[in-house]
């Protein structure tokens, strides 16, 4: 995560926990992250130097008036009057990590071969509660390629129990295997 991320990030989550909007303003900004990332010629056009700063923020209130928090439509016209709105990615993960370490909510992500159906998913969220005594905020991906299991990512470290997984650690054994 980048410097300007951890400073803006950090700064818009302290001042809307203040208000208490953070929650409101994170899904907010989640949404608002997500459509950048859709539409760079966007974020390109707000981006460029040639445009005065006016006109740029003008945009982003014409686009996101009455839309968004007024606390987060401010944050952007200042994120794009110092050039620095590229850095929206950073800020929004750095809003999300400081939400959660606030409200001992533990970000997870489950991958499985298949979608897991919703008695499972809640039996494996209600399970990762329980061993880690947190909220667990549990987001699921499909990879065929994991042949069945899952695998797990949380915390920064990942717990592999896919086919895939004990096959290529079947293969390293075998392969330190000394005849």
């Amino acid at each position: 995560m980048t410097d300007v991320g951890k400073m803006y990030g950090g700064a818009l989550f302290e001042l809307c926990a203040e208000e208490a909007r953070d929650e409101a303003v994170r899904d907010q900004l989640r949404q608002v992250t997500a459509l950048m990332r859709e539409n760079p010629d966007y974020e390109k056009l707000l981006c460029t130097p040639n445009i005065p700063k006016a006109e740029r923020c003008a945009l982003l209130d014409e686009a996101l008036r009455g839309q968004v928090d007024p606390y987060l439509l401010n944050f952007l016209k200042i994120l794009c009057e110092n050039g620095t709105l590229r850095q929206l990615s950073a800020c929004e993960k750095e809003f999300s990590a400081r939400y959660n370490a606030a409200r001992d909510i533990l970000p997870a992500k489950a991958v499985s071969a298949v979608p897991l159906t919703e008695d499972a998913a809640a039996r494996l969220k209600a399970k990762l509660e329980s061993l880690t005594g947190k909220t667990v905020d549990l987001s699921f991906a499909v990879d065929p390629a994991c042949l069945g299991g899952i695998r797990l990512e949380m915390d920064g470290v990942r717990f592999d129990g896919t086919v895939e997984g004990r096959l290529a650690r079947l293969r390293r054994d075998l392969e330190n295997i000394v005849l």
